[in-house]
């Protein structure tokens, strides 16, 4: 769906603290809906979301997350964390003029809008999350190894699981960054695949990311552009702006756990989320796989309006099914908030 009335447009909204760079669809009157993106993505993530929300009346906004894109960067690790990141979104929502929004988020946009849920309720219509579930104590490390699903991921063979990967990040931060960043058009092409549903079930490939050697020799693969998820013109777009301000930043993202986990004990009066809540389940997804998992039970037990969809997706939802990610999106919205339709 388009409508040629509300074309998506770029915006900047800049403070003493941080400067973003965001897209937006619809009416400037419209309910604001704001999808946060993942690693290591661009606002252009959602513009199938931007489109059909904007059409529908809503004031659809995606930003580039902090270390992304045309939004501001930082060299300090800490800079990433979940209070700052947070920070950055309630000053995008002020400078929109608005007292709250519906939140969408991906990756590791999701532990962005559950921590603007728990430590900003007041500015919270709605929360949806892709592929993360709602976690009250925190998206970090400790807490995502004592969910792992022991079936597929024994202790003994795989102490950590399919987060393996983070100690890689932890370990060798310098090494992924400069691997992935020697060719980041390769490297875009190699990470974003359609989901394959032999996935579901099945042991991921970041659980052995440091046996394997982490990221080095990456840019040696050069595998054709998966046109079920991203076209040419996309995969440039997001290498270019890897390009320009490498992977040191998103990367970063990963490296908090200790900062996550306090800011998230901070907000302990409001870990249980009282307005709608819709999460989204990603079937193939190879590394969050949450449906009838450990990783899902914190968020059924702490949302009291919880609703569940399952798309039949590798992990880039918004890329590979958007007709069904819009259409949930929609079916919810119409369901639970159809007071905020304009």
């Amino acid at each position: 769906m388009s409508d040629t009335r509300y074309p998506i447009t770029e915006h900047v909204a800049k403070s003493d603290r941080h400067t973003t760079f965001y897209l937006a669809c619809g009416p400037e009157q419209g309910t604001p809906v704001i999808f946060c993106h993942g690693w290591p993505e661009l606002s252009i993530t959602w513009r199938r979301q931007l489109a059909v929300l904007g059409a529908l009346g809503f004031r659809a906004i995606a930003p580039d997350m902090r270390g992304y894109g045309r939004s501001s960067t930082y060299e300090d690790i800490a800079a990433y964390c979940q209070r700052e990141i947070a920070a950055d979104m309630i000053e995008l929502l002020d400078s929109l003029g608005a007292q709250k929004a519906v939140w969408v988020g991906h990756d590791w946009g999701t532990p962005v809008v559950w921590s603007i849920a728990q430590h900003h309720p007041d500015r919270c219509l709605g929360v949806a999350g892709v592929c993360i579930p709602y976690l009250p104590a925190g998206f970090v490390f400790d807490e995502l190894v004592r969910l792992v699903d022991r079936t597929t991921y024994p202790e003994e063979d795989y102490p950590v699981g399919q987060w393996d990967y983070w100690l890689y990040y932890a370990e060798s931060l310098d090494e992924a960054a400069a691997a992935t960043g020697e060719n980041p058009y390769r490297t875009v092409k190699l990470t974003f695949r359609a989901g394959d549903p032999a996935a579901r079930g099945a042991v991921a490939p970041s659980a052995r990311m440091r046996a394997n050697g982490g990221f080095k020799g990456i840019g040696e693969f050069d595998v054709p552009i998966d046109e079920r998820v991203i076209d040419e013109q996309e995969a440039r777009a997001y290498a270019a702006a890897l390009e320009r301000n490498g992977f040191r930043g998103p990367d970063s993202w990963y490296l908090n756990s200790e900062a996550n986990a306090a800011y998230a004990q901070e907000a302990r009066a409001n870990w249980r989320l009282g307005f709608p809540v819709l999460f989204v389940h990603a079937d193939y997804d190879p590394v969050a796989q949450s449906l009838d998992l450990p990783i899902a039970e914190p968020m059924k037990e702490y949302c009291d309006n919880l609703t569940e969809e399952v798309i039949a997706a590798g992990h880039w939802v918004a890329q590979e099914k958007p007709q069904e990610l819009n259409a949930a999106l929609v079916r919810w919205l119409a369901v639970q908030l159809p007071e905020i339709w304009i």
